[in-house]
């Protein structure tokens, strides 16, 4: 009897591979040849799942967003309840900062797409439908402190929250980078969040 083939687990064995192609290598370094070299598979296996290299770029930026999507999932899921705005959104920015092995590998990986996303209309698509998703979560959680008189109430709940995502994304740069280490960029979040939520 043939053996069954699982052709999801194949198709994230080969974006597994692209992954840390690109985090080693960056973008550039990614070919149909190369990812089926880090995935020990045949080329042709490659190219039975994914026809072109944007394919399997395309693909691999819906997983580095669902990879996200769980870890923080799992980060709120262990806050004690209940949990304040300014908590909440500590909570996120901290979880998505590199502050790891595994999140400064995708945070390589993040890096890497945005500026693939600059030549590529579906990745710029994906990636400016999560930008405000995340802006209009934090923009959200602002109003909610405010509501409770924990953040001041003249402050623009749209332009606080994009300014604590650009922040983040900033901060996640430098520690990439090597410019500033897991305290500094963790000191320098919180004195961010201290000019939002006042309690």
């Amino acid at each position: 009897m043939p053996k069954r083939v699982d052709h999801r687990e194949r198709r994230q064995l080969i974006v597994d591979a692209l992954m840390r192609v690109a985090a080693t290598g960056g973008l550039e370094a990614i070919s149909l040849r190369h990812v089926a070299a880090e995935a020990g598979v045949t080329t042709g296996m490659v190219q039975h799942y994914f026809a072109t290299k944007d394919d399997m770029m395309r693909f691999a930026l819906n997983g580095i967003v669902e990879r996200t999507t769980a870890r923080v999932e799992a980060a709120t899921g262990r806050l004690p309840q209940p949990v304040t705005p300014a908590e909440l959104v500590r909570m996120l920015l901290t979880t998505l900062l590199p502050l790891d092995d595994e999140r400064r590998a995708d945070g390589r990986v993040g890096l890497a797409f945005l500026a693939y996303s600059a030549v590529e209309p579906g990745a710029a698509d994906l990636l400016r439908d999560n930008t405000r998703q995340m802006a209009g979560f934090l923009a959200d959680q602002v109003r909610a402190a405010q509501a409770a008189g924990a953040a001041p109430p003249g402050l623009d709940p749209a332009a606080a929250g994009a300014g604590l995502l650009a922040a983040m994304e900033g901060l996640s740069i430098y520690v990439l980078g090597g410019h500033y280490d897991g305290d500094t960029a963790m000191r320098a979040l919180d004195a961010h969040l201290g000019l939002i939520f006042t309690s």
